[in-house]
C-alpha cells in the first residue's frame, strides 16, 4: 500500500517575490473587493427607500447581500490562479447586476435617486470586472492554475497541483456549467417569495409552492450530474443541459406569472432566462470552438497545440 509522506508537495520558504500578484492582478483583487462593499451599501439603500418592506423584498434583499460574500470567494480565486475565476467572475456579475437592479425599481412611482446612482455605479463595476478578467492578460496568465489533489508518485501519495485526468475542455464549458448551478438558486427565490402570497390567504396554491420548491432542489443535483459528464466530453450531456433548461423555464416562469404577476415574472424570471441564455452562449460557443479545432489539426502540417504545465490547449480552458 502507497503510504503518504506529509512533507511531499510543501513548498518550500516562499521568496517575497513569489508573493506578489502582478500589478493587473493586485487592481483587480482591489476592485473586486470594493465592488463587494458596494453591493453591501447599494442593498441597504434599497432597503431603507423601499415604500414597503414585505417578504418578497425581505428574500431578494438577502439573495442580493449574498453576492458580497460571492465577491469575497472570487477574490480567493484570482489570488490562487484558479482557471474557473473567470466564468465564476462573468456569472457572478451579471446575477448581482439582475438581483440589485430588480430592487431598484418599486411597483409603483419613481425610484429613488440614491438607488438609481448607487445601482449605476455598482453596474459600472461589474462591468470593469467582467472587462480584467477576460480583457487582461496578465489576469489570463494569472488564472492558470490547477487544484491541487491527491497524486501518485512512485510509491507514495502526494498532495500538489495537478491537471484533471479528463481531457482539456473548451472555456466556454465552464460558462455553461456556471450557468447552470445558479438555476436552483435562482428558481428558490421566487418560491420564498411566493410565501408571502400564502400568507395573504391563497392557501390553494401551497402545492405548488412546495413543488416549485422539490424541483428546484432537484433541479441542483440533476444539474451537478449533466455538468460532471460534460465536462468529460459526452456530447448528450449537452443535449440533456438544454433540455434541462427547458424544462426549468416551463416551470419557473409561469409560476412566477401565477403567483407573483408581471411584476414576478420581470424581477425573478428575467434574471433565469438570463442564466439560461448564457448556458446556451457557452454550449454553442464550446461546439464552435471544438470543430475549428478539429478543422485546424486535419490540416497538413498543422496540429493541436498541447496543453503543458500551466498552459492549456487553444481555446481550452482548465476547470
Amino acid at each position: 500500500m502507497a503510504a503518504v509522506d506529509p512533507g511531499a508537495g510543501r513548498a518550500g520558504p516562499v521568496r517575497p517575490a513569489a508573493l506578489r500578484l502582478p500589478p493587473p492582478v493586485r487592481r483587480l483583487v482591489g476592485l473586486l473587493a470594493v465592488t463587494a462593499a458596494a453591493t453591501v451599501v447599494v442593498d441597504l439603500l434599497n432597503w431603507w427607500y423601499a415604500p414597503e418592506r414585505d417578504v418578497g423584498v425581505a428574500v431578494r434583499s438577502g439573495w442580493a447581500l449574498l453576492r458580497a460574500f460571492g465577491f469575497l470567494v472570487l477574490i480567493r480565486q484570482v489570488r490562487r490562479g484558479r482557471a474557473g475565476a473567470r466564468p465564476f467572475g462573468l456569472i457572478l456579475a451579471v446575477t448581482t447586476v439582475f438581483a440589485l437592479g430588480r430592487l431598484v425599481v418599486p411597483r409603483s412611482g419613481v425610484p429613488p435617486l440614491p438607488g438609481v446612482v448607487g445601482f449605476a455605479l455598482l453596474a459600472g463595476l461589474c462591468l470593469a470586472v467582467v472587462w480584467l478578467l477576460y480583457r487582461s492578460p496578465a489576469v489570463g496568465a494569472q488564472l492558470t492554475r490547477h487544484p491541487a489533489r491527491l497524486v501518485r508518485d512512485g510509491r507514495r501519495l502526494t498532495w500538489r497541483e495537478a491537471p484533471p485526468r479528463r481531457p482539456p475542455v473548451a472555456a466556454w464549458l465552464l460558462v455553461a456549467r456556471v450557468s447552470a448551478f445558479t438555476y436552483p438558486p435562482l428558481m428558490l427565490v421566487p418560491a420564498l417569495v411566493s410565501i408571502g402570497v400564502l400568507l395573504d390567504g391563497r392557501l390553494v396554491a401551497t402545492p405548488a409552492v412546495v413543488a416549485w420548491i422539490a424541483v428546484a432542489t432537484a433541479t441542483s443535483w440533476l444539474v451537478l450530474l449533466v455538468s460532471f459528464f460534460m465536462l468529460r466530453g459526452r456530447r448528450w450531456a449537452r443535449w440533456l443541459l438544454v433540455l434541462v433548461s427547458l424544462g426549468v423555464l416551463a416551470v419557473d416562469l409561469p409560476l412566477c406569472w401565477w403567483l407573483l404577476g408581471v411584476d414576478g415574472l420581470v424581477r425573478d424570471g428575467a434574471p433565469l432566462v438570463v442564466a439560461v441564455a448564457l448556458a446556451f452562449y457557452g454550449v454553442w460557443r464550446a461546439g464552435r470552438v471544438e470543430r475549428g479545432r478539429e478543422a485546424g489539426s486535419a490540416e497538413p502540417g498543422r496540429g493541436t497545440v498541447g496543453a503543458g504545465p500551466g498552459r492549456t490547449a487553444a481555446g481550452t480552458e482548465p476547470a
